[in-house]
């Protein structure tokens, strides 16, 4: 197994010795691949997520295809701008070299995806790694052992099979895999398995991304539209039955709106699945068996406010909220990645800050609130891979933001052009002329050291400050400024 491992990174890294990764021409031909391989399977992609886990044909088109579209062409759009190498400020020491920001691929990536999006948060790291020029191993998540095979058969049917390459497997194929030595690592999914990544990657000193998660919160203001504030969380904990990294995990609000809340979630969730929520096509299922007994377990001794009902047979659980939940309870100890909702009391914003402050940082915040004040104390007085307030979930699908955690939630960012950077090392380029007009600046550097010429480099180093006005002096000819330095140079060496 490790053999097999060792053969796809060594062929892998051929190809990318090759350079034929490093054109423009051919990452947008894979990525034109990409976006092909998307448009001629969509219909079955929706057919295996449906199988799979009883995903809606809206949440499928709304998380997995449609994002993915968005995210090859906003990439095939800018790439060539991004490739493109870009030029930082000058500091006066350097004013005559030539400075500049390269970025280039990594090398040979690994990516390895989660099953709760199988194809969004799998293909959707690979788009990136593609712009940045580098050759890929994809693994899906075995959980999902359908639209881990369909990527595996029908994918490098659009891309270059040379670079590209499709591992499936379970934990063993996992570990094998990350024995070997992989230039990037991208992983999406829990803390714990994160950690394992993360310590292989430490053996080969690899550069990771993790996309975790844990318990995002939400809090829930008195000033908010109970109203429309319960159908946006409710939507949250509901779309892929509440198996989404940055679903709603608890509700943080005063007792006064607790139950204006419970009875908006109420109405809310009758008028989009009706009276019988399991016979509803819009409502998806808990994965497998095994995270059916988890979710269940979590809901053994609590208040049952909305919902409870569950049916095995099915992995049916439905939208549920808990009251006078305990903060030491169990469901309060992990990630809830089910349509469970407990809700805490608290008196302030300032109690809701401090509750959440104790905790591991989350992957998401969630705010509703209709003050300033109140918001403003959230976004200075916690930390979060993303804070939103008034909505859920839609930060997501904004490609102008980065998306990653923080902490326990995560190492990294992608999306967009967060994507592109994320698998393109910024190599540092430096260019000076071997001419003796620029050999005149440096030579205050030269044994024997003086306290004179220490002071002069201290002085031609200084960063230049940002003053008003300051662009007229970047407006001088170059040979201008530094025919005035090698005067003074001169002039000092005769002193």
């Amino acid at each position: 197994m490790s053999n097999r491992a060792e053969e796809v990174v060594n062929s892998a890294r051929k190809a990318f010795n090759s350079g034929k990764t490093k054109s423009y021409e051919f990452r947008i031909s894979q990525l034109n691949g990409l976006r092909k391989f998307i448009d001629e399977n969509k219909k079955h992609m929706v057919e295996i997520l449906r199988k799979e886990n009883t995903k809606p044909r809206f949440e499928s088109f709304l998380a997995e295809i449609n994002f993915l579209k968005n995210e090859i062409q906003l990439t095939i759009n800018n790439l060539k701008k991004w490739m493109e190498p870009t030029k930082p400020s000058k500091p006066m020491a350097f004013i005559m070299s030539q400075l500049l920001i390269h970025p280039e691929p990594y090398g040979v990536v690994l990516v390895i995806g989660p099953w709760n999006y199988p194809f969004a948060l799998s293909l959707g790291p690979l788009i990136g790694a593609i712009a940045a020029g580098n050759c890929a191993i994809l693994k899906p998540s075995e959980v999902v052992p359908e639209s881990a095979k369909f990527m595996q058969d029908h994918l490098t049917k659009y891309l270059d099979g040379s670079c590209f390459y499709v591992y499936t497997g379970g934990i063993p194929e996992t570990t094998a895999l990350l024995q070997q030595r992989f230039d990037y690592i991208f992983y999406t999914g829990n803390t714990a398995v994160g950690k394992i990544v993360y310590a292989a990657a430490s053996r080969h000193l690899t550069p990771v991304t993790l996309e975790l998660g844990g318990k995002s919160p939400v809090y829930l203001d008195d000033s908010a539209d109970v109203v429309l504030a319960a159908k946006r969380i409710m939507w949250g904990k509901c779309v892929n039955a509440g198996q989404s990294c940055i679903g709603p995990d608890y509700l943080l609000c005063s007792e006064f709106i607790r139950d204006k809340f419970i009875q908006a979630a109420k109405v809310a969730v009758k008028e989009w699945y009706g009276g019988d929520v399991a016979n509803s096509p819009d409502f998806c299922r808990i994965v497998n068996g095994n995270h059916f007994k988890r979710v269940l377990k979590l809901l053994e001794g609590k208040k049952v406010a909305m919902g409870g009902q569950t049916d095995s047979t099915q992995n049916f659980i439905e939208p549920t909220i808990l009251v006078d939940v305990k903060p030491d309870d169990d469901v309060m100890q992990e990630e809830i990645f089910g349509p469970v909702l407990p809700i805490l009391t608290v008196a302030t914003p300032e109690e809701a800050i401090e509750f959440i402050n104790a905790r591991e940082k989350p992957l998401a915040l969630y705010v509703f609130s209709t003050s300033k004040m109140e918001q403003d104390k959230f976004i200075q007085g916690t930390t979060s891979g993303a804070l939103v307030i008034n909505e859920v979930m839609m930060h997501y699908s904004c490609s102008a933001l980065p998306f990653g955690g923080v902490g326990e939630s995560g190492i990294g960012k992608y999306h967009g052009e967060f994507s592109f950077q994320t698998f393109s090392h910024q190599k540092a380029v430096l260019g000076t002329k071997l001419g003796r007009f620029e050999e005149a600046i440096l030579q205050a550097r030269y044994p024997p050291y003086t306290e004179r010429n220490q002071n002069l480099i201290a002085t031609f180093t200084k960063p230049l400050p940002k003053i008003p006005g300051m662009f007229l002096v970047r407006k001088i000819p170059y040979v201008v400024i530094m025919a005035a330095i090698s005067m003074l140079i001169h002039m000092a060496a005769k002193l």
